[in-house]
């Protein structure tokens, strides 16, 4: 007896952008490329177009999309990826001039969102920005958007959550928020307890694939998910991290960042990044062996300035220098140091430097308190660490090292 087996095969993807100068198109389509094969596509071909900007009806040129119509026609593709953010009317366009599905960059994003959000809030925010991109998108679909594809950039909200009735699809939006909100007030009281409890926090930010999570398990064994993918990590994961200096901080891992990030998914993903926002120290995270770690940095360095972090600490963690064709040559946004996280190589001197660059939370006093301060005494004691007490006629005198917000109340009675 003969048996058929069922084998998934990936589907096959043409890249298509228009080349308008108003950014690098080769590293764009490297990027939509790896963006595509992390969602499960086989990149077949790559189709650009110099013009002074995309065709208004088609996005390309009608003779360029003759010659994609031939080429899917014979090649057997089943997908054709956009670089840019195409219109509804574009998108029908194509998909009824090639007979191929079309998605753009943005909804592959989306789909790799879907496919990696593990938390409770990572869903919710994959979901909003699903439903707040695809409303506008809602005419003309037809039946289209009755029913879950199984192909690229169909993963998400299944039947109850796309149909075609906006008021439905507003009210599940506002519910949606409603949750995150719900979800983004508990950070924030988590926020304000760990500073009430004086906790300091060191969030890891940067481009997407820079090996932040790598950096993560290498420094705090904290098992996150690690792949040579982009945007594996999407929910933020927290460990205690003990510093040379007997400190422990709460490292924060936080979802990578990208070009050209369309501006509802930075909002979709805000509460996430907040992490950064309200953190004492940044480390951003860059890999030293892409030849692209300048404008990467940049990238970083510009969102942050958007959540406004310009007065927090950065150190720029050049990863992957055991790679890197010229470690030393490096570009680096304030204090850097290199290391590979994956080798072990310079996380000590990464530690250190971390150490350095966080504010005092400790401060050694000396300090003379009347004796009818005895239960202020007995607290110092209990918080710091007493190098001297000596029972003076004037007062107790105390030799001690104690947080300093402990010690603001006690700057009349120092010495």
């Amino acid at each position: 007896m003969e048996y058929l087996v069922n084998e998934a095969h990936p589907e096959r993807a043409v890249l298509v952008g228009v080349d308008t100068g108003a950014y690098d198109a080769d590293s764009s389509f490297r990027e939509l490329q790896q963006l595509a094969e992390t969602s499960g596509a086989e990149v077949v071909a790559i189709l650009s177009q110099k013009r002074q900007s995309p065709d208004s009806a088609t996005y390309i040129g009608k003779g360029r999309l003759e010659d994609l119509r031939i080429y899917c026609a014979d090649c057997q593709i089943d997908l054709l990826i956009i670089d840019g953010e195409l219109t509804p009317s574009q998108q029908r366009n194509i998909e009824r001039e090639t007979d191929v599905r079309v998605i753009d960059r943005t909804t592959l994003i989306l789909d790799i969102f879907a496919l990696h959000a593990r938390s409770g809030e990572g869903k919710l925010q994959v979901e909003i920005a699903q439903l707040k991109y695809m409303l506008p998108r809602l005419g003309g679909k037809g039946t289209a958007m009755s029913r879950l594809g199984g192909g690229i950039g169909t993963r998400g909200p299944g039947e109850s959550k796309l149909e075609s009735d906006r008021r439905h699809i507003r009210r599940r939006i506002q519910s949606l928020e409603a949750d995150l909100e719900t979800l983004k007030k508990r950070r924030a009281l988590q926020r304000e307890r760990r500073k009430k409890d004086e906790v300091i926090s060191v969030a890891i930010v940067g481009y997407t694939n820079a090996g932040k999570s790598t950096l993560m398990n290498a420094l705090t064994d904290a098992g996150v998910l690690a792949e040579n993918k982009l945007f594996v990590t999407l929910d933020p994961t927290a460990r205690q991290l003990r510093l040379p200096g007997g400190r422990e901080v709460l490292l924060v891992d936080t979802v990578g960042l990208i070009r050209r990030l369309p501006h509802n998914l930075v909002q979709a993903f805000l509460s996430t990044l907040e992490e950064a926002a309200f953190a004492d120290l940044i480390l951003n995270v860059c890999d030293a062996s892409d030849p692209e770690c300048a404008e990467h940095l940049e990238v970083t360095r510009s969102l942050l300035q958007e959540l406004h972090c310009a007065d927090t600490p950065v150190i720029s963690v050049m990863n992957k220098c055991d790679v890197a064709p010229f470690p030393d040559a490096l570009p680096a946004i304030g204090k850097s140091v290199c290391i590979s996280a994956k080798t072990g190589q310079g996380l000590e001197d990464l530690l250190l430097l971390i150490d350095k660059e966080l504010p005092p939370t400790r401060m050694r006093v000396r300090l003379l308190l009347p004796y009818s301060m005895g239960a202020e005494a007995a607290r110092l004691r209990q918080d710091g660490e007493v190098y001297a007490e000596d029972y003076k006629p004037e007062g107790l005198y105390l030799d001690i090292t104690a947080s300093i917000r402990l010690l603001n109340g006690f700057k009349d009675y120092m010495l």
